[in-house]
């Protein structure tokens, strides 16, 4: 599944927005971006700061679907689709399971277009969590 987004843009590139927990990480400028754009698709979109960048819920029906991103190498940035496998099953419907991969395209197929088309995206690269290597 394609869950991991690498990417360029020089629009989210600002040394003012650090993680005020973490101020060596970026990306606030790039978590409004995509809580806006996935708002205006009719997803939840909204933010939370986190110790390792921004997380931007989009949806928690059936199943909690959310973005999290931060700055990644030298300017670059990486955003993640969780969750991150082909099915889970849910604390509050524990005893059923649910296939992720149609939901997960689908967002991995609206993020890469919204940041294609209206952040000027270059080296876009994909990669899944097995690919990371933090399984």
């Amino acid at each position: 599944m394609r869950t991991h987004l690498q990417f360029k843009a020089d629009k989210f590139v600002s040394d003012d927005d650090r993680n005020s927990i973490n101020p060596h990480i970026r990306g606030g400028k790039l978590a409004e971006f995509l809580s806006e754009e996935f708002a205006t698709l009719g997803y939840d979109g909204g933010i939370i700061e986190e110790d390792w960048g921004w997380m931007i819920w989009l949806s928690r029906d059936p199943f909690e679907v959310w973005l999290g991103c931060a700055d990644y190498e030298e300017d670059e940035w990486l955003v993640f689709i969780q969750p991150d496998k082909p099915a889970v099953r849910p604390i509050r419907k524990f005893f059923k399971k649910f296939d992720t991969t149609e939901k997960v395209e689908q967002v991995a197929s609206l993020l890469e277009s919204t940041l294609l088309s209206k952040a000027g995206a270059t080296s876009l690269i994909w990669w899944s969590d097995q690919d990371s290597g933090l399984t």
